[in-house]
């Protein structure tokens, strides 16, 4: 758990070392390609604008991609993290569509949120308003309770919630995000029928269920993670294909016999309109943060299941779900006709 805080304390903002080589004029690697008439990108710091508080998994994972760009001289200026958070994501891509053609925009995508905000037809955002830039890998969710809850196991919080429906309280980061559309599955498997509430971000959620004044969580692991090592949190599965190297003897939701595989999505994409070359550029420099010691210690930690797919793969895979979140949204009342 130590390696956690030190690679979570890592990603939290540049640093000074970071700040005292950007002052200094550190040349970026020679990615850069020509951004617009006469003007190399990136020409200004990147701005990486992440939809969740901080604390929240898009923030940890917003800021790791900050560190990483600077401590692998991805750029010469060091990257600024913008946290605009509200209405289910709706703030942060309004912020971002509104930036059309500038490359130095980077939006942090969760998968879940973004796809249910481009589903939803009240919000009016269409993909095209965004550039698909990279996919980079799976971040598995969790169930996780208090350290003291009577709940052992998911079976018992699924009983109680059949037997006792719309009293059993999940704490969730979006009522269209990742977390909530683990429990919609959930749910629809089950018969099982669980209460919501939802906070700015998931390690907000998890605070309130270590504190035991929420029965549960769905959010990701980083974000139950500080909660771990005092035993305020037991985490009584995952939702990934796999097991967590973190914990090995807590199964997947398959294994107990539920079909349910689901994670945050964790991804880049840019304003629409923005140069080709700034799109390739940026992909390139993608790369090499996946290749990064830093990135790995983290995906590892968090089990991330890497599967880097490029923009125009990127693409297709938001266009494959849409159909998964019309149920998904038409189930929790949120996509209007």
């Amino acid at each position: 758990m130590k390696k956690i805080e030190k690679i979570k304390k890592l990603a939290i903002g540049a640093t000074l070392n970071a700040l005292l080589l950007a002052a200094g004029g550190v040349s970026s690697i020679a990615l850069a390609q020509t951004a617009g008439a006469g003007q190399a990108f990136p020409s200004q710091p990147l701005e990486f604008v992440a939809h969740t508080a901080p604390g929240g998994g898009t923030d940890q994972f917003v800021r790791l991609m900050g560190e990483i760009f600077t401590r692998e001289k991805l750029v010469s200026q060091v990257p600024i993290i913008s946290n605009r958070v509200g209405g289910g994501g709706a703030i942060a891509y309004s912020y971002v569509k509104g930036k059309r053609g500038d490359p130095h925009v980077i939006l942090a995508v969760a998968t879940g949120t973004f796809l249910s905000a481009l589903t939803r037809t009240d919000l009016g955002f269409s993909l095209d308003d965004f550039t698909p830039v990279a996919f980079l890998a799976m971040d598995p969710q969790v169930v996780a309770v208090s350290g003291d809850s009577k709940f052992t196991n998911v079976k018992e919080l699924i009983d109680a919630a059949k037997r006792e429906p719309n009293t059993i309280v999940s704490a969730i980061a979006s009522a269209t995000g990742s977390g909530r559309l683990f429990q919609y599955m959930l749910e629809k498997e089950t018969g099982a029928k669980f209460k919501y509430v939802s906070f700015k971000s998931g390690s907000e959620a998890g605070t309130a269920v270590a504190g035991g004044h929420i029965h549960l969580t769905t959010e990701n692991h980083s974000e139950v993670a500080a909660h771990l090592e005092s035993k305020k949190v037991r985490v009584l599965a995952v939702t990934g294909e796999r097991r967590m190297a973190v914990l090995p003897n807590v199964p997947t939701m398959k294994e107990l016999g539920y079909p349910i595989v689901v994670g945050t999505g964790r991804a880049i994409a840019m304003p629409a309109g923005v140069p080709a070359a700034s799109v390739a550029t940026m992909e390139k420099m993608l790369r090499r943060v996946v290749a990064s010691k830093l990135w790995k210690d983290y995906s590892a930690t968090n089990n991330f299941e890497e599967n880097f797919l490029d923009g125009a793969q990127f693409r297709k895979y938001l266009e494959s779900r849409r159909e998964e979140f019309q149920g998904f949204l038409a189930h929790v009342g949120l996509l209007k006709k």
